[in-house]
């Protein structure tokens, strides 16, 4: 079995952090978003993985490398332009050859992996295995209808009257029938040669799709929310483990990772957190569920739930909640007068000022 990981994506609502990153590598915990479902793969056996790329090929190729820090080999696909999921497919034909895979949204996070979803599937005989989730607003989702024996009978790309709440997770497990489906179908109204209607024709040639209702934690972190949540998910379960320095000043307290090269002077840091490697905390305090990446300086600062990008300076801020901070960004109190708010953002920027 081989891999398919979607990776090319503009990442439009969670500009303007992804004016200049690529989404899927926004970290969480301190780790980007894309490798933990490329940890996922490989934990599942699969080590053959086609990344698809975009404009932020780049940036993904500079993360990933070859994959083999993170146990798998990467190859990667060059999606000239947002064509759809299937169109994905189309493309890694080559790499993909007759091998049954696995497609993995980049984006996505799933809590629990997929080992047992991977070798259910290879022993299964069917053609295809959706993942799905109930969800509050189906109509922003791919959905999906089942027979009253549980089989997928449906399949409707963002309905505006959805008939089902059941959304589809972004992971998808294939034969290589698949390969005649995403020939066989046109462009949506959208212009995109969509994975559900790819599907769909399975079914209609009356292939075996099975749906896997996944009960455990998914997300599409596709917004601000639900990075934070994210973030929030995989700090709860974090092990303590201080290999900076922490000065008697301070207090560490809960759940605190403070990676090597950190340091904490006269603070308090309540967790769960994590410090990134080169961070400098000083009088300051971090509360819950905040994860600050590599190379910060946080000084005279009361910062809780969010996530600070590397190489960010916020000094003499006096709170600061719920938020998203890109890389190398310098929040500081104005040093002249008239005191004021000077703020330079770039487009498709968001500020809640107290």
């Amino acid at each position: 079995m081989k891999a398919l990981v979607l990776s090319g994506g503009a990442g439009t609502r969670l500009r303007p952090i992804t004016h200049t990153s690529a989404k899927q590598l926004v970290p969480v915990a301190n780790k980007p978003v894309l490798f933990y479902g490329l940890e996922a793969i490989r934990d599942a056996g699969v080590t053959e993985v086609g990344i698809i790329v975009g404009d932020t090929e780049a940036e993904i190729r500079a993360a990933v490398g070859d994959g083999s820090a993170l146990g798998i080999r990467a190859t990667y696909i060059r999606q000239q332009a947002p064509l759809g999921l299937a169109h994905c497919v189309l493309i890694a034909r080559d790499f993909l050859g007759d091998d049954d895979f696995v497609m993995y949204l980049g984006d996505n996070f799933i809590i629990g992996g997929i080992s047992d979803l991977v070798r259910d599937f290879t022993a299964g005989g069917y053609a295809a295995q959706i993942l799905l989730t109930k969800v509050a607003n189906p109509s922003q989702f791919g959905v999906a209808e089942l027979s009253p024996e549980g089989r997928v009978t449906t399949l409707v790309e963002k309905p505006k009257d959805p008939r089902s709440d059941l959304a589809l997770v972004g992971v998808y497990m294939f034969r290589p029938v698949i390969h005649e489906a995403v020939r066989a179908i046109a462009p949506s109204g959208r212009g995109e040669l969509e994975i559900t209607d790819a599907i769909q024709w399975l079914i209609d040639s009356g292939e075996d799709v099975r749906p896997h209702l996944v009960s455990g934690y998914w997300k599409d972190t596709g917004r601000l929310e639900d990075m934070l949540e994210c973030n929030r998910k995989v700090l709860e379960s974090i092990e303590p483990a201080v290999r900076g320095e922490v000065d008697p000043a301070s207090q560490v307290i809960g759940r605190v990772v403070v990676e090597e090269g950190a340091s904490i002077v006269r603070s308090v840091v309540r967790g769960p957190a994590i410090i990134g490697r080169g961070t400098r905390i000083v009088d300051a305090y971090v509360g819950p569920f905040t994860s600050i990446y590599t190379g910060c300086t946080i000084e005279r600062t009361e910062i809780e739930h969010s996530i600070i990008l590397e190489s960010c300076t916020i000094r003499g801020i006096s709170r600061i909640e719920d938020s998203l901070i890109g890389k190398e960004v310098e929040v500081v109190q104005s040093a002249v007068r008239p005191r004021a708010h000077r703020l330079m953002l770039g487009d498709h920027s968001r500020v809640s000022i107290a």
